[in-house]
């Protein structure tokens, strides 16, 4: 019989929230921002239109991230927004409620897990089960995990840095960091304002990190002109910026992951060690895409590291797959016994 019930995989992440669609892929990436009115607690926009108001609203609008590190902030907001992205990903459909999988990181309580639970039943689901986010990278990274071998997966999002090492359908060590993409963003905000007396936002940080931001030697130095408020004078003031610079900036939070990936390495029994050491270790979500992580990683722990094809989409397509592996895993189970 046909079924009206849609799958969705949802990567609910600190920076962006991308929707799965089982047959039709990622559908949906919009930034996990809204604005809404402080006096009359009206949303005002959501997603890539509320991002543009971030630092530019007057005083009665606000335009925030209701999600901090990974986890839920800001309760009802949330639950607005994951409500807004579904019917957005689906239309408004009178029919049956999508099952939805969705994402949190590896660190998250049993407390936050509930949270993120309840907000996405309240935004009309019909069905959530939730997934940690490095399986779900893992599986969107094209890693079958079902295997009895041992694959280490470092998905760098936007608030955490989560870490796996999976065999078997599950992870045998995780561990997560709450230092990522906006982290790096931070540090050159603080690198500007310590050595150019210059103020930037998060958004002008994000396009530096972006344009010529690096944390390994380029081979050939890039810069960019960069605009913000001389804190001496308190006027405009425009600097040149070079990828150098954004190195020495991005020193301590890239050195925490690292961190990270020594401790979870210390922490791998040592047969899935070994099967690491061979089969590299695989980098996802949009922090992986900073200049040099690849190299510095590999230079630090002496073993291949390579980032996965599309990594802002693997954590949402792995989301979505898992659905469907479940499924699939309880049907074999049925048909053995």
């Amino acid at each position: 019989m046909f079924s009206l019930t849609t799958n969705i995989g949802i990567d609910l992440g600190t920076a962006n929230v991308l929707v799965y669609i089982k047959g039709k892929g990622v559908v949906l990436e919009e930034p996990s921002v809204v604005a809404y009115d402080r006096d009359t607690s009206k949303i005002k926009a959501i997603g890539e239109e509320a991002r543009q108001m971030l630092g530019r609203t007057p005083g009665n609008i606000v335009a925030v991230r209701p999600l901090k590190q990974g986890v839920i902030s800001d309760y009802s907001v949330t639950e607005r927004m994951i409500k807004y992205f579904i019917q957005k990903s689906i239309g408004k459909r009178r029919f049956n409620k999508p099952l939805v999988s969705i994402c949190v990181p590896s660190s998250a309580t049993e407390v936050e897990k509930k949270a993120v639970e309840d907000a996405t039943y309240e935004a009309g689901a019909r069905f959530v089960k939730i997934i940690e986010e490095p399986i779900a990278a893992a599986i969107g990274a094209g890693i079958d995990i079902s295997r009895p071998c041992g694959n280490m997966v470092v998905d760098i999002g936007g608030g955490t840095t989560d870490i796996a090492v999976t065999s078997l359908g599950g992870a045998v060590v995780s561990t997560s960091v709450k230092v990522a993409g906006d982290d790096f963003d931070e540090a050159i905000v603080r690198y500007m304002r310590r050595k150019h007396n210059l103020l930037i936002g998060e958004r002008t940080a994000e396009e530096v990190k972006i344009k010529i931001g690096a944390c390994y030697a380029r081979p050939e130095t890039l810069s960019m002109e960069v605009r913000g408020r001389n804190l001496v004078t308190g006027l405009p003031k425009t600097i040149s910026l070079t990828s150098e610079e954004t190195e020495e900036a991005l020193k301590e939070p890239t050195a925490q992951i690292i961190e990270a990936i020594h401790q979870a390495l210390e922490n791998t029994p040592p047969e899935l060690a070994a099967d690491i050491a061979d089969r590299g270790i695989v980098l996802t979500g949009g922090g992986s895409l900073l200049y040099g992580l690849e190299d510095l990683i590999e230079e630090k722990t002496g073993i291949r590291t390579m980032t996965a094809d599309n990594p802002m989409l693997c954590v949402a397509i792995g989301t979505g797959r898992y659905v469907e592996m479940m499924n699939s895993h309880n049907r074999k189970k049925l048909s053995l016994q």
